[in-house]
């Protein structure tokens, strides 16, 4: 080999060194200016919701709202047609009239005729008694002198008897036709009354579900049924977001709660406005072994288990909705 072949074979030796000590310069700035890449925690906001169902089941007749309204308590949602209800409330209303007139007998007691048709009965008794007396009086002083036998004396007070008992009788004919039915049968009859006013109070509270109503303020999430579609008792018709209490949910684990706790605020990054919000946990839960959990046995140190975080943010965010990602750098 020439001499100039050899030069120009020890320059590129030199030229491959320099370049492997260049790479080697710059990944150790590399790694002790810029250190590893910081972990994640990525969590989404979510937010409390309820569902809108009826008690009854029926047909969808109407529904006033769509997708994405914000809705006020007391707002109507959606009507139902219930055939079946408003023929129970029929039946229910004829049986408190029934209870109610049963009732209404029983309070105002018996006719006029008949307490008239009692009294007369009471004073034919009371004359029956008068003219029984006299008549015993009169054979008993008879007796007395001797001119009567004992016999006819028997006889004139059996008479004088049973008329008093006449009277008697009478008299109580006459006070059940003034007092009515009794005590008994009177508040047995307002128990009927209750009893037919209590359905009635049933039925119309079935009729009430027909018209679902919101229970809070809130945003229409989803609706499940068409118009015409039928539904049955307690089917969910729509779900109401309440868009004032939202929260954020991180599954975080262990090693990387650094002193996280319930009260303690952190700021978490939100890519859909590219902003920083602060966030305050009040809710930690161990999410048990069937969670996602890091194994370090391995390497002779111990199992990470993954805990649920939720924090409210401190103030609201304007836009802020569900599905939204949030970002915690440690």
């Amino acid at each position: 080999m020439s001499t100039q072949a050899k030069k120009q074979h020890h320059n590129i030796l030199w030229a491959i060194l320099g370049f492997a000590a260049v790479v080697v310069v710059v990944a150790l700035i590399g790694f002790f200016t810029l250190g590893r890449d910081p972990e994640l925690i990525q969590g989404q906001v979510e937010v409390s919701e309820y569902r809108v169902s009826s008690k009854v089941p029926g047909r969808i007749l109407e529904i006033r709202v769509k997708e994405g309204d914000f809705v006020r308590a007391g707002d109507t949602l959606a009507i139902i047609d219930a055939p079946e209800v408003r023929a129970k409330m029929q039946q229910a209303q004829g049986a408190e009239a029934g209870a109610s007139a049963l009732e209404q007998m029983a309070q105002n007691g018996a006719r006029k005729e008949q307490v008239q048709g009692a009294f007369q009965l009471l004073q034919q008794a009371k004359a029956g008694l008068e003219i029984a007396e006299k008549s015993y009086h009169r054979v008993q002083r008879l007796f007395d002198e001797g001119v009567v036998s004992a016999q006819k004396r028997d006889e004139a007070e059996a008479m004088y008897k049973a008329s008093q008992a006449q009277v008697k009788a009478a008299q109580s004919q006459y006070d059940m036709a003034v007092n009515g039915a009794r005590q008994e049968e009177k508040m047995a009859a307002k128990a009927q009354v209750a009893r037919a006013q209590g359905a009635v109070q049933e039925v119309s509270a079935y009729i009430g579900e027909t018209v679902q109503v919101a229970q809070m303020d809130g945003e229409v999430s989803s609706i499940y049924p068409k118009v015409g579609e039928l539904v049955g008792t307690g089917s969910p018709i729509m779900t109401i977001s309440m868009m004032n209490d939202l929260w954020g949910t991180f599954n975080v684990r262990e090693d990387q709660l650094n002193g996280m706790q319930i009260g303690t605020e952190f700021t978490a990054f939100v890519p859909a406005f590219n902003r920083e919000v602060t966030m305050k946990v009040y809710h930690m839960k161990d999410q048990g072994s069937y969670a996602v959990w890091k194994a370090t046995k391995a390497n002779g140190q111990f199992d990470l288990k993954t805990f649920e975080v939720k924090a409210r943010p401190v103030e609201p965010l304007e836009g802020l909705r569900p599905g939204m990602s949030l970002i915690v750098k440690e």
